[in-house]
C-alpha cells in the first residue's frame, strides 16, 4: 500500500517534523512580529505625542503671536492718541503765545502812544509858554509884569493851603 512506500514515509516523517519545528518557529515568528508590531505601536503613539506637543506649542505661539500683534496695535494707538493730544496741546499752547504777544505789542504800542501824547502835549505846553512869555514880555510894560508876579505869589500862597 501507499504507507510501505518509502517516498510516502519520508513525506510524513517530513510533514511531522515541519508541524513539530513549526509551532515553535511559528511562535518566535509571531513574537517577533508581535514584538515588531509593538515598537511600530510605540512609535505611533511616541510620534502622536510629539504631534500633539508640536500642535499645542503651535497654537501657544499662535496666541502669542496675536496677543503680540494686539498689544502693538494698543502701543500705536495710545501713540497716535498721545502725538494727537500732543499736537492739540502745542496748538493750543501757540495760540496762547501769539495771544500773549499780541496783547503785549498791543500794550507797547499804546504806552509808546501815551508817551508820544505826553511828548506831544509837553512840547505843546511848552510852545505855549514859551509863547505866552513872549507875547507877555511883548506887549507888558515891565509895571505890568511886577504886580502879575506879585498877583501870582499871593495867589499861591491861597493855593498851598
Amino acid at each position: 500500500m501507499f504507507y510501505t512506500d518509502p517516498s510516502f514515509v519520508v513525506g510524513a516523517a517530513f510533514v511531522i517534523v515541519v508541524a513539530w519545528l513549526a509551532k515553535p518557529i511559528m511562535r518566535a515568528v509571531s513574537g517577533s512580529l508581535d514584538g515588531r508590531a509593538d515598537k511600530i505601536r510605540a512609535q505611533i503613539e511616541e510620534a502622536r505625542k510629539l504631534r500633539e506637543e508640536a500642535q499645542a506649542l503651535l497654537a501657544e505661539y499662535q496666541r502669542k503671536q496675536r496677543d503680540a500683534l494686539s498689544e502693538a496695535e494698543n502701543i500705536v494707538a495710545q501713540a497716535k492718541e498721545e502725538a494727537s493730544r500732543m499736537r492739540l496741546q502745542a496748538e493750543q499752547d501757540l495760540e496762547q503765545s501769539i495771544e500773549r504777544r499780541k496783547t503785549q505789542a498791543l500794550d507797547r504800542i499804546a504806552q509808546s502812544e501815551a508817551q508820544a501824547i505826553a511828548s506831544v502835549r509837553n512840547t505843546a505846553v511848552d510852545v505855549a509858554v514859551a509863547a505866552a512869555e513872549k507875547l507877555i514880555t511883548d506887549q507888558m510894560s515891565g509895571d505890568r509884569q511886577a504886580a502879575l508876579v506879585d498877583q501870582s505869589i499871593k495867589g499861591l500862597a491861597d493855593r498851598l493851603n
